[in-house]
Protein backbone atom coordinates (compact mmCIF):
# COMPACT_ATOMS: atom_id res chain seq x y z
CA UNK A 1 0.00 0.00 0.00
CA UNK A 2 1.57 3.22 -0.91
CA UNK A 3 -0.10 6.45 -0.18
CA UNK A 4 0.85 10.19 -0.32
CA UNK A 5 -0.65 12.94 1.36
CA UNK A 6 0.18 15.97 -0.96
CA UNK A 7 0.90 19.62 -0.64
CA UNK A 8 0.50 20.25 3.18
CA UNK A 9 2.90 22.35 5.50
CA UNK A 10 5.10 19.87 7.58
CA UNK A 11 5.19 20.77 11.19
CA UNK A 12 7.70 19.27 13.07
CA UNK A 13 9.13 20.65 16.34
CA UNK A 14 11.55 22.44 15.11
CA UNK A 15 10.68 23.30 11.76
CA UNK A 16 7.72 23.77 9.12
CA UNK A 17 8.47 23.25 5.00
CA UNK A 18 6.06 22.66 2.58
CA UNK A 19 6.50 18.98 1.85
CA UNK A 20 4.66 15.78 0.53
CA UNK A 21 5.18 13.04 3.12
CA UNK A 22 5.33 9.61 1.48
CA UNK A 23 4.35 6.36 3.24
CA UNK A 24 4.40 2.60 2.03
CA UNK A 25 2.64 0.14 4.03
CA UNK A 26 2.91 1.15 8.03
CA UNK A 27 5.89 3.53 7.63
CA UNK A 28 7.38 6.94 6.14
CA UNK A 29 9.41 6.38 3.32
CA UNK A 30 10.23 10.14 2.88
CA UNK A 31 8.98 14.12 3.42
CA UNK A 32 10.01 15.43 0.06
CA UNK A 33 9.65 18.62 -1.71
CA UNK A 34 6.34 18.34 -3.87
CA UNK A 35 8.50 19.07 -7.35
CA UNK A 36 11.16 16.66 -6.47
CA UNK A 37 11.58 13.70 -9.10
CA UNK A 38 11.43 10.87 -5.64
CA UNK A 39 7.97 12.63 -4.99
CA UNK A 40 6.75 12.43 -8.89
CA UNK A 41 8.04 8.87 -8.96
CA UNK A 42 6.68 7.87 -5.91
CA UNK A 43 2.86 9.43 -6.75
CA UNK A 44 2.73 7.83 -10.29
CA UNK A 45 2.54 4.41 -8.31
CA UNK A 46 0.69 5.74 -5.33
CA UNK A 47 -2.44 3.43 -3.98
CA UNK A 48 -3.83 6.59 -2.53
CA UNK A 49 -3.77 10.81 -2.64
CA UNK A 50 -4.63 12.72 0.51
CA UNK A 51 -4.80 16.41 -0.23
CA UNK A 52 -3.21 18.70 2.56
CA UNK A 53 -3.45 22.07 0.76
CA UNK A 54 -3.84 24.65 3.21
CA UNK A 55 -3.26 22.08 5.57
CA UNK A 56 -1.03 21.28 8.38
CA UNK A 57 0.42 17.92 8.85
CA UNK A 58 1.99 17.34 11.97
CA UNK A 59 2.70 13.87 13.93
CA UNK A 60 0.59 11.77 15.44
CA UNK A 61 -0.44 13.17 19.22
CA UNK A 62 1.26 10.86 21.87
CA UNK A 63 -0.84 11.34 25.39
CA UNK A 64 1.18 9.68 27.72
CA UNK A 65 -1.11 10.02 30.89
CA UNK A 66 -4.76 8.16 29.85
CA UNK A 67 -6.93 5.75 32.39
CA UNK A 68 -9.10 4.32 30.43
CA UNK A 69 -12.01 2.09 32.41
CA UNK A 70 -9.82 2.60 35.60
CA UNK A 71 -11.08 2.10 39.09
CA UNK A 72 -11.69 4.76 41.19
CA UNK A 73 -14.17 4.88 44.69
CA UNK A 74 -16.56 2.13 43.93
CA UNK A 75 -16.66 3.19 40.12
CA UNK A 76 -14.64 2.48 36.93
CA UNK A 77 -13.88 5.79 34.39
CA UNK A 78 -16.37 6.29 31.57
CA UNK A 79 -14.34 5.74 28.41
CA UNK A 80 -13.43 2.01 28.14
CA UNK A 81 -10.45 1.39 25.61
CA UNK A 82 -12.26 1.38 22.51
CA UNK A 83 -14.85 4.73 23.16
CA UNK A 84 -11.77 6.58 24.63
CA UNK A 85 -9.30 5.94 21.74
CA UNK A 86 -11.55 6.34 18.96
CA UNK A 87 -12.36 10.14 20.89
CA UNK A 88 -8.74 10.53 20.64
CA UNK A 89 -8.06 9.52 16.73
CA UNK A 90 -11.17 12.39 16.36
CA UNK A 91 -8.94 15.04 18.28
CA UNK A 92 -5.25 14.04 16.48
CA UNK A 93 -3.77 11.24 19.23
CA UNK A 94 -2.68 8.30 17.52
CA UNK A 95 -0.72 6.89 20.52
CA UNK A 96 -2.27 7.05 24.25
CA UNK A 97 0.02 5.61 27.18
CA UNK A 98 -2.38 4.29 29.75
CA UNK A 99 -1.88 3.14 33.49
CA UNK A 100 -1.60 -0.74 34.76
CA UNK A 101 -2.32 -0.67 38.25
CA UNK A 102 -0.63 -3.06 40.48
CA UNK A 103 -3.27 -4.71 42.63
CA UNK A 104 -2.67 -4.16 46.34
CA UNK A 105 -1.15 -7.91 47.61
CA UNK A 106 -0.39 -8.88 44.02
CA UNK A 107 2.28 -8.61 41.11
CA UNK A 108 2.80 -6.23 38.40
CA UNK A 109 2.75 -8.39 36.20
CA UNK A 110 -1.28 -9.06 37.43
CA UNK A 111 -1.61 -5.79 37.22
CA UNK A 112 -0.38 -5.59 33.42
CA UNK A 113 -2.09 -8.51 32.31
CA UNK A 114 -5.26 -7.32 33.65
CA UNK A 115 -4.86 -3.73 31.27
CA UNK A 116 -3.51 -5.70 28.39
CA UNK A 117 -6.59 -7.70 28.28
CA UNK A 118 -8.55 -4.79 28.76
CA UNK A 119 -6.79 -3.14 25.44
CA UNK A 120 -6.43 -5.36 23.14
CA UNK A 121 -8.70 -5.92 20.06
CA UNK A 122 -10.22 -2.79 21.14
CA UNK A 123 -8.07 0.16 20.34
CA UNK A 124 -8.35 2.54 17.49
CA UNK A 125 -4.91 3.81 17.87
CA UNK A 126 -1.56 2.31 19.13
CA UNK A 127 -1.18 1.66 23.10
CA UNK A 128 1.63 1.57 25.72
CA UNK A 129 1.37 0.70 29.28
CA UNK A 130 3.45 2.63 32.17
CA UNK A 131 2.67 0.51 35.75
CA UNK A 132 1.15 1.72 38.41
CA UNK A 133 3.13 0.19 42.02
CA UNK A 134 0.72 -0.14 44.77
CA UNK A 135 2.55 -2.17 46.59
CA UNK A 136 6.54 -2.08 47.44
CA UNK A 137 7.76 -5.15 47.92
CA UNK A 138 11.43 -7.15 47.13
CA UNK A 139 9.54 -9.21 44.79
CA UNK A 140 7.89 -6.31 43.00
CA UNK A 141 10.84 -4.26 42.59
CA UNK A 142 12.19 -7.03 41.18
CA UNK A 143 9.85 -7.49 38.53
CA UNK A 144 10.32 -4.08 37.57
CA UNK A 145 13.54 -5.02 35.67
CA UNK A 146 11.46 -7.90 33.92
CA UNK A 147 9.05 -5.06 33.16
CA UNK A 148 11.67 -2.53 31.33
CA UNK A 149 12.29 -5.60 29.09
CA UNK A 150 9.09 -6.55 28.07
CA UNK A 151 8.63 -2.53 27.25
CA UNK A 152 7.25 -1.12 29.90
CA UNK A 153 9.71 1.47 31.14
CA UNK A 154 8.26 3.64 33.21
CA UNK A 155 6.60 3.18 36.86
CA UNK A 156 4.06 5.60 38.77
CA UNK A 157 4.11 5.98 42.69
CA UNK A 158 1.96 8.12 44.54
CA UNK A 159 2.97 10.63 47.80
CA UNK A 160 -1.11 10.83 47.74
CA UNK A 161 -4.57 8.49 48.73
CA UNK A 162 -3.30 7.08 51.55
CA UNK A 163 -4.82 3.71 52.10
CA UNK A 164 -5.06 3.50 48.26
CA UNK A 165 -2.01 3.91 46.30
CA UNK A 166 0.16 5.70 48.45
CA UNK A 167 3.94 4.60 49.57
CA UNK A 168 5.96 6.08 52.07
CA UNK A 169 9.45 7.88 51.44
CA UNK A 170 11.05 5.31 52.28
CA UNK A 171 9.33 2.77 49.69
CA UNK A 172 9.96 5.44 47.06
CA UNK A 173 13.40 5.26 47.30
CA UNK A 174 13.25 1.92 47.51
CA UNK A 175 11.79 1.91 44.13
CA UNK A 176 13.73 4.93 43.00
CA UNK A 177 16.90 3.21 43.45
CA UNK A 178 15.84 0.29 41.88
CA UNK A 179 14.98 2.05 38.54
CA UNK A 180 18.42 3.97 38.81
CA UNK A 181 19.99 0.71 37.65
CA UNK A 182 17.81 0.39 34.71
CA UNK A 183 17.04 3.52 33.41
CA UNK A 184 13.52 3.42 33.92
CA UNK A 185 12.01 6.45 34.61
CA UNK A 186 9.88 6.97 37.76
CA UNK A 187 6.30 9.21 37.64
CA UNK A 188 5.45 10.91 40.70
CA UNK A 189 1.67 12.23 41.96
CA UNK A 190 3.39 14.48 44.03
CA UNK A 191 0.97 15.77 46.93
CA UNK A 192 1.26 15.19 50.23
CA UNK A 193 -1.41 12.64 51.14
CA UNK A 194 -1.15 12.83 54.61
CA UNK A 195 -1.66 15.93 55.24
CA UNK A 196 -4.46 16.77 52.84
CA UNK A 197 -5.98 13.61 54.13
CA UNK A 198 -6.12 15.72 57.67
CA UNK A 199 -7.87 19.33 56.05
CA UNK A 200 -10.47 17.03 53.84
CA UNK A 201 -11.15 15.54 57.57
CA UNK A 202 -11.37 18.59 59.44
CA UNK A 203 -13.50 20.03 56.38
CA UNK A 204 -15.59 17.77 56.63
CA UNK A 205 -16.38 18.18 60.27
CA UNK A 206 -17.22 22.17 60.03
CA UNK A 207 -19.79 20.67 57.09
CA UNK A 208 -17.94 22.14 54.09
CA UNK A 209 -19.32 19.95 51.79
CA UNK A 210 -19.48 21.54 48.21
CA UNK A 211 -16.98 20.42 45.25
CA UNK A 212 -15.09 23.89 45.90
CA UNK A 213 -13.68 22.38 49.17
CA UNK A 214 -11.46 19.97 47.23
CA UNK A 215 -9.77 22.46 46.20
CA UNK A 216 -9.20 24.24 49.45
CA UNK A 217 -8.11 21.44 51.10
CA UNK A 218 -5.21 20.48 48.74
CA UNK A 219 -3.79 23.11 48.94
CA UNK A 220 -0.49 24.62 46.05
CA UNK A 221 1.90 24.75 48.65
CA UNK A 222 1.38 21.06 49.63
CA UNK A 223 1.71 20.13 46.34
CA UNK A 224 5.26 22.16 45.85
CA UNK A 225 6.24 20.51 49.18
CA UNK A 226 5.35 17.09 47.45
CA UNK A 227 7.56 18.08 44.41
CA UNK A 228 10.38 19.40 46.40
CA UNK A 229 10.34 16.32 48.39
CA UNK A 230 10.26 13.65 45.49
CA UNK A 231 13.00 15.77 43.94
CA UNK A 232 15.44 15.46 46.56
CA UNK A 233 14.56 11.50 46.78
CA UNK A 234 15.41 10.91 43.53
CA UNK A 235 18.64 12.94 44.20
CA UNK A 236 19.40 10.62 46.56
CA UNK A 237 18.76 7.52 44.90
CA UNK A 238 20.21 9.03 41.33
CA UNK A 239 17.18 8.52 39.46
CA UNK A 240 15.53 10.61 37.05
CA UNK A 241 12.00 12.17 38.04
CA UNK A 242 8.88 12.25 36.06
CA UNK A 243 6.36 14.57 38.18
CA UNK A 244 2.92 14.01 36.83
CA UNK A 245 -0.14 16.56 35.85
CA UNK A 246 1.92 19.46 37.89
CA UNK A 247 -0.83 22.20 37.99
CA UNK A 248 1.21 24.50 41.07
CA UNK A 249 4.36 27.45 40.51
CA UNK A 250 5.73 26.15 43.90
CA UNK A 251 6.24 22.62 42.21
CA UNK A 252 6.78 24.16 38.75
CA UNK A 253 9.83 26.28 40.58
CA UNK A 254 10.98 23.05 42.15
CA UNK A 255 11.76 21.28 39.48
CA UNK A 256 12.70 24.90 37.41
CA UNK A 257 15.67 24.71 40.46
CA UNK A 258 16.33 20.68 40.25
CA UNK A 259 16.76 21.33 36.50
CA UNK A 260 19.11 24.52 36.63
CA UNK A 261 21.64 22.52 38.76
CA UNK A 262 22.01 19.56 36.47
CA UNK A 263 18.95 17.06 37.87
CA UNK A 264 17.70 14.56 35.55
CA UNK A 265 13.53 16.18 36.57
CA UNK A 266 10.90 16.69 34.05
CA UNK A 267 7.48 17.77 34.44
CA UNK A 268 3.93 17.58 32.16
CA UNK A 269 1.32 19.41 33.12
CA UNK A 270 -2.58 19.28 31.51
CA UNK A 271 -4.98 21.04 29.44
CA UNK A 272 -6.98 21.81 32.34
CA UNK A 273 -4.68 23.80 34.01
CA UNK A 274 -3.82 25.82 31.65
CA UNK A 275 -7.52 26.83 30.19
CA UNK A 276 -9.80 26.29 33.42
CA UNK A 277 -9.65 27.25 36.94
CA UNK A 278 -10.56 27.19 40.18
CA UNK A 279 -13.56 29.36 39.77
CA UNK A 280 -14.65 26.15 37.49
CA UNK A 281 -14.62 24.26 40.60
CA UNK A 282 -16.85 27.13 42.79
CA UNK A 283 -19.65 27.01 40.36
CA UNK A 284 -23.01 27.70 41.90
CA UNK A 285 -24.81 24.38 43.08
CA UNK A 286 -22.99 21.12 42.02
CA UNK A 287 -21.75 22.35 38.74
CA UNK A 288 -18.51 22.84 40.02
CA UNK A 289 -18.03 18.86 40.54
CA UNK A 290 -17.67 18.53 36.93
CA UNK A 291 -14.47 19.92 37.33
CA UNK A 292 -13.08 17.74 40.08
CA UNK A 293 -9.40 16.13 39.35
CA UNK A 294 -6.22 15.72 41.70
CA UNK A 295 -4.60 18.31 42.10
CA UNK A 296 -7.28 20.67 41.71
CA UNK A 297 -7.72 23.50 39.35
CA UNK A 298 -6.00 26.63 40.68
CA UNK A 299 -5.92 30.78 40.26
CA UNK A 300 -4.84 32.61 37.34
CA UNK A 301 -1.55 33.30 38.60
CA UNK A 302 -0.43 29.78 39.03
CA UNK A 303 -1.98 29.62 35.29
CA UNK A 304 0.31 32.01 34.47
CA UNK A 305 3.59 30.16 35.56
CA UNK A 306 2.66 27.22 33.44
CA UNK A 307 2.18 29.06 30.41
CA UNK A 308 5.73 30.35 31.43
CA UNK A 309 6.88 26.88 32.07
CA UNK A 310 5.70 25.84 28.70
CA UNK A 311 8.22 28.28 26.75
CA UNK A 312 11.37 27.55 29.29
CA UNK A 313 11.23 24.23 28.74
CA UNK A 314 10.52 23.48 32.59
CA UNK A 315 7.61 21.78 31.50
CA UNK A 316 8.38 19.48 28.84
CA UNK A 317 5.29 17.84 28.11
CA UNK A 318 0.73 18.42 27.75
CA UNK A 319 -0.56 15.05 28.61
CA UNK A 320 -4.18 14.81 29.42
CA UNK A 321 -4.93 12.67 32.62
CA UNK A 322 -8.10 11.44 31.07
CA UNK A 323 -9.81 9.88 33.53
CA UNK A 324 -13.95 10.90 32.68
CA UNK A 325 -16.61 10.37 34.89
CA UNK A 326 -20.25 10.58 34.13
CA UNK A 327 -21.84 13.69 35.97
CA UNK A 328 -25.25 11.78 36.00
CA UNK A 329 -24.59 8.68 38.73
CA UNK A 330 -21.01 9.06 39.12
CA UNK A 331 -20.04 12.96 40.26
CA UNK A 332 -23.67 12.95 42.21
CA UNK A 333 -22.18 9.73 44.40
CA UNK A 334 -19.91 13.15 45.87
CA UNK A 335 -22.99 15.41 46.26
CA UNK A 336 -23.37 15.24 49.91
CA UNK A 337 -19.47 15.09 50.44
CA UNK A 338 -16.63 16.37 47.93
CA UNK A 339 -14.81 13.56 49.33
CA UNK A 340 -16.50 11.20 47.62
CA UNK A 341 -16.99 13.04 44.00
CA UNK A 342 -14.32 10.87 41.17
CA UNK A 343 -11.50 12.35 40.83
CA UNK A 344 -10.86 13.36 36.71
CA UNK A 345 -11.98 14.88 33.87
CA UNK A 346 -12.29 14.10 30.13
CA UNK A 347 -10.14 15.89 27.79
CA UNK A 348 -8.01 13.09 25.53
CA UNK A 349 -10.09 14.32 22.53
CA UNK A 350 -9.31 17.81 23.11
CA UNK A 351 -5.69 18.25 23.92
CA UNK A 352 -4.66 19.22 20.59
CA UNK A 353 -7.51 21.58 19.54
CA UNK A 354 -6.45 23.28 22.96
CA UNK A 355 -3.31 23.92 22.18
CA UNK A 356 -3.13 25.03 18.71
CA UNK A 357 -5.47 27.74 20.26
CA UNK A 358 -2.86 28.78 22.10
CA UNK A 359 -0.86 29.06 18.76
CA UNK A 360 -3.69 30.94 17.69
CA UNK A 361 -3.64 33.30 20.53
CA UNK A 362 -0.04 33.82 20.71
CA UNK A 363 0.53 31.61 23.67
CA UNK A 364 3.16 29.19 21.96
CA UNK A 365 5.03 28.90 18.73
CA UNK A 366 3.48 26.36 15.59
CA UNK A 367 6.54 24.12 16.42
CA UNK A 368 6.10 24.03 20.44
CA UNK A 369 2.93 22.82 19.68
CA UNK A 370 4.01 19.63 18.07
CA UNK A 371 7.19 19.60 20.07
CA UNK A 372 4.87 19.00 23.70
CA UNK A 373 1.80 17.24 22.27
CA UNK A 374 3.74 14.45 20.14
CA UNK A 375 7.48 14.85 19.89
CA UNK A 376 8.29 15.09 23.81
CA UNK A 377 6.09 12.60 25.57
CA UNK A 378 7.81 10.04 22.44
CA UNK A 379 10.93 10.83 23.71
CA UNK A 380 10.22 11.11 27.21
CA UNK A 381 9.03 7.72 27.50
CA UNK A 382 10.64 5.34 24.83
CA UNK A 383 8.56 5.79 21.93
CA UNK A 384 10.74 8.39 19.58
CA UNK A 385 11.67 7.59 16.94
CA UNK A 386 8.78 5.48 15.69
CA UNK A 387 6.56 8.27 17.03
CA UNK A 388 6.28 11.42 17.38
CA UNK A 389 7.98 12.26 14.25
CA UNK A 390 7.75 12.05 10.14
CA UNK A 391 10.98 11.15 9.52
CA UNK A 392 11.90 8.07 7.32
CA UNK A 393 11.50 4.60 9.03
CA UNK A 394 9.07 6.55 11.46
CA UNK A 395 5.36 5.04 12.12
CA UNK A 396 3.06 6.52 9.67
CA UNK A 397 0.89 7.96 12.29
CA UNK A 398 -0.12 11.54 10.68
CA UNK A 399 -2.11 13.56 11.40
CA UNK A 400 -3.99 16.41 8.51
CA UNK A 401 -4.46 19.68 10.55
CA UNK A 402 -7.53 22.33 9.49
CA UNK A 403 -5.69 25.54 11.11
CA UNK A 404 -8.78 27.79 9.70
CA UNK A 405 -11.57 25.31 11.13
CA UNK A 406 -13.87 26.77 13.39
CA UNK A 407 -15.44 24.24 15.82
CA UNK A 408 -17.44 24.61 19.17
CA UNK A 409 -16.55 22.31 22.17
CA UNK A 410 -19.53 20.71 23.82
CA UNK A 411 -21.01 17.68 25.17
CA UNK A 412 -23.34 17.33 22.35
CA UNK A 413 -20.70 16.75 19.35
CA UNK A 414 -17.66 15.10 21.14
CA UNK A 415 -16.82 11.66 20.81
CA UNK A 416 -15.70 10.72 24.55
CA UNK A 417 -18.65 8.42 26.70
CA UNK A 418 -19.49 11.21 29.23
CA UNK A 419 -21.94 13.35 29.02
CA UNK A 420 -20.74 16.56 29.79
CA UNK A 421 -17.29 18.79 28.68
CA UNK A 422 -15.22 20.81 30.92
CA UNK A 423 -15.02 23.09 27.86
CA UNK A 424 -18.75 23.43 26.71
CA UNK A 425 -19.30 26.37 24.64
CA UNK A 426 -15.78 27.17 24.19
CA UNK A 427 -14.67 28.17 20.91
CA UNK A 428 -11.62 27.20 18.92
CA UNK A 429 -9.71 27.39 15.66
CA UNK A 430 -8.08 24.32 14.46
CA UNK A 431 -9.37 20.99 13.75
CA UNK A 432 -8.30 17.43 12.84
CA UNK A 433 -9.48 16.27 9.03
CA UNK A 434 -7.44 12.85 8.38
CA UNK A 435 -5.97 10.89 10.83
CA UNK A 436 -3.30 7.50 10.05
CA UNK A 437 -2.28 4.97 12.34
CA UNK A 438 0.48 2.95 10.58
CA UNK A 439 -0.17 4.17 7.13
CA UNK A 440 -4.45 3.19 7.87
CA UNK A 441 -6.46 6.07 7.23
CA UNK A 442 -8.62 6.03 10.43
CA UNK A 443 -10.20 9.33 10.53
CA UNK A 444 -11.53 10.81 6.55
CA UNK A 445 -12.64 14.35 6.07
CA UNK A 446 -13.35 14.28 10.21
CA UNK A 447 -15.23 11.09 9.72
CA UNK A 448 -14.09 7.54 11.92
CA UNK A 449 -13.39 5.00 9.08
CA UNK A 450 -11.30 2.67 11.67
CA UNK A 451 -11.92 0.07 13.50
CA UNK A 452 -11.60 -1.64 16.84
CA UNK A 453 -8.57 -3.69 17.04
CA UNK A 454 -6.39 -1.13 14.77
CA UNK A 455 -4.30 -0.47 17.30
CA UNK A 456 -1.55 -2.22 18.23
CA UNK A 457 0.72 -2.75 21.96
CA UNK A 458 3.61 -0.64 21.44
CA UNK A 459 6.95 -1.75 23.92
CA UNK A 460 8.76 0.89 24.80
CA UNK A 461 12.24 1.47 25.33
CA UNK A 462 14.22 3.51 27.93
CA UNK A 463 13.52 7.54 28.17
CA UNK A 464 15.19 9.58 24.92
CA UNK A 465 14.98 12.66 27.54
CA UNK A 466 17.49 10.97 30.02
CA UNK A 467 21.53 12.00 29.39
Amino acid sequence: MRLIVRGGEVVSATEVLRADVLVEDERIVAVAAPDSELTRTFAASADRVVEARNRYVIPGGVDVHTHMEMPFGGTFSADTFETGTRAAIHGGTTTIVDFAIQPRGGSLHQGLEAWMAKAEGHCAGDYGFHCIVSDVTDASLAEMDRLVEEGVTSFKLFMAYPGVFYSTDGEILRAMQRAATTGALIQMHAENGIAIDQLVGQALARGELAPRFHGSTRPAILEGEATQRAIQLARVAGAPLYIVHLSAAEALAAVADARDRGQPVFAETCPQYLFLSEEDLAREGFEGAKFVCSPPLRSDQHRSALWRGLLTDDLQVVATDHCPFCFKDQKERGRDDFSRIPNGLPGVEHRVDLLHQAVVEGRIPLTRWVEVAATAPARMFGLFPRKGTLSPGSDADLVVYDPHRVQTLSASTHHMAVDYSCYEGMSVTGGVEWALVRGKVVLEEGRYVGRPGDGRFVPRGLSRAVA
